[in-house]
């Protein structure tokens, strides 16, 4: 049986327990769960009518969060909690007929008997009116069958866009977010010729999915996507093959000098904002610093070639989008510089994650990635510290997020948590900065675009968070 807690927002105020073992817990590295996509729920049964039925709208303004409270992600599913409660703490009263009250929170264990599937049932039955969770994209598979049929929203915390539809946003950073973000600014300098080079992964097929999706509703031609397989002879190889680089050498003059190379237009001036670094794991720093040691193969920036090759002219596309972290970069960057993808004359994109290890990546100066304006954390960090005495963990941000589009609906809409509402144009104020729920499920939040430094360096904001794009909606 699930198991349920309830409780008033104002009558719980300690802190997380076993912050020990909170920080034992590993991050749930988000959009690579497998996409196990759950099937319509099933609603007839023994008498029950033929045709079919609409489901009764959900008009309570109680809380339902599902989160895992035992086993092995018990103490990212206690942080997230933590998160949501701070919200409701600080914003957690209803409207109901002219009358403000607390909100009620109800809480169920994904972790226990059943899953995320009884969770939400549980929660259908006690009537709630919303559902903040689940975690991942496998449980909120699994939630949504009984979440829909309650017509109770669900707000959940996973960033595979695949789980995405009416009734059920997900509230990550996506990386099809990322990348229409970087698109958008990438045109906006100039760019209309879009590639990719990217892991045959889950990560590395949403980014490539994003760009399809982005140039397709930017107007552009249709991007030219290739997968490796990782191994540093397949890099090397399906470069070379992306950059056309055997066209481009034949047609290289014979003393060394090819076509001029495309101008690339100016990046525009903005105010820089360092991006906080985090430790780098010991190989990938092993393979970055070795690669920085090999000047003919380890530099995107197209400065150092090896004499036996000429200067080629530049590749068929001026914007190209990367998706590798770990020892897969460093094998992607020579694989930049031995085909001649320079910096020059290439805009060099890559996922928010690079922001982790930014100080690392000199050799793709002047790269991009698309991610949260850090400074806007600082207020909510310290809050969550005072409450729970220790730093949030970056998802608790979702949590807190989701809790407070909850406490923010509660107080306008008399009954439940209405779509029309849940979708307003204005969006909600978040953690990371502003967030639009869209009717598909899917969340625009307000993300900046970093430009890599050099000499370890790590990033300087180059374009300010915006949920604005060329793209409405």
């Amino acid at each position: 049986m699930t198991r349920t807690y309830s409780f008033l927002s104002k009558a719980s105020t300690r802190g997380l327990a076993g912050n020990g073992a909170g920080r034992k817990a590993g991050m749930v590295v988000l959009g690579t769960v497998g996409l196990a996509m759950a099937g319509c729920a099933d609603q007839s049964g023994p008498g029950a009518a033929t045709g079919p039925q609409a489901p009764k709208a959900a008009t309570s303004h109680k809380i339902g969060v599902l989160l895992p409270l035992t086993g092995p992600n018990a103490a990212l599913g206690h942080e997230l909690l933590a998160g949501a409660q701070l919200a409701l703490a600080e914003n957690g009263t209803s409207t109901t007929q002219g009358q403000a009250s607390a909100l009620q929170m109800d809480v169920h264990d994904t972790a226990a008997v059943g899953g995320a599937s009884a969770a939400a049932t549980a929660a259908a039955e006690a009537g709630d009116g919303i559902i903040l969770g689940p975690l991942t994209a496998v449980d909120t598979a699994a939630a949504a069958p009984a979440a829909q049929s309650a017509s109770m929203p669900v707000l959940a915390f996973t960033s595979d866009v695949g789980q995405a539809r009416n009734g059920v946003w997900v509230m990550g950073i996506t990386p099809e977010d990322q990348v229409e973000r970087l698109v958008a600014t990438a045109r906006q300098e100039g760019r209309h010729r879009f590639a990719a080079f990217l892991p045959d992964n889950p990560l590395g097929h949403a980014l490539g999915n994003g760009l399809l999706a982005s140039c397709r509703d930017q107007g552009l031609m249709s991007p030219t996507i290739v997968y490796h397989t990782g191994s540093q002879a397949s890099i090397t190889q399906m470069m070379r093959e992306l950059s056309s680089y055997d066209t481009r050498r034949a047609e290289a003059q014979p003393d060394g000098n090819a076509a001029p190379p495309a101008s690339t237009p100016a990046a525009p001036a903005t105010g820089s904002t360092d991006t906080a670094d985090k430790a780098l794991p010991s190989d990938l720093a092993a393979a970055l610093k070795g690669g920085s040691d090999t000047s003919a193969t380890a530099s995107a920036d197209g400065a150092a070639q090896t004499s036996a090759v000429p200067k080629l002219a530049p590749p068929p596309f001026d914007a190209l989008l990367l998706g590798d972290t770990g020892l897969g970069l460093k094998n992607v960057i020579g694989a930049l510089a031995d085909s001649q993808v320079s910096s020059a004359n290439v805009r060099i994109m890559g996922p928010g994650l690079w922001a982790a290890f930014a100080t690392k990546l000199g050799a793709l100066k002047g790269a991009w990635y698309a991610a949260p304006d850090p400074s806007s954390r600082q207020s909510f960090a310290s809050r969550f510290m005072a409450r729970n005495h220790h730093m949030p963990r970056p998802l608790a941000d979702l949590s807190y997020d989701a809790a407070k589009v909850a406490t923010t609906v509660a107080r306008v809409a008399p009954n439940g948590y209405p779509a029309d509402v849940l979708t307003r144009s204005e969006g909600f104020a978040g953690v990371d900065g502003p967030f639009t729920l869209l009717p598909d499920g899917r969340t625009r939040r307000a993300l900046g675009v970093f430009e890599v430094l050099d000499n370890g360096g790590g990033a300087k904001l180059l374009v300010p968070a915006t949920t604005k794009s060329a793209v409405s909606g």
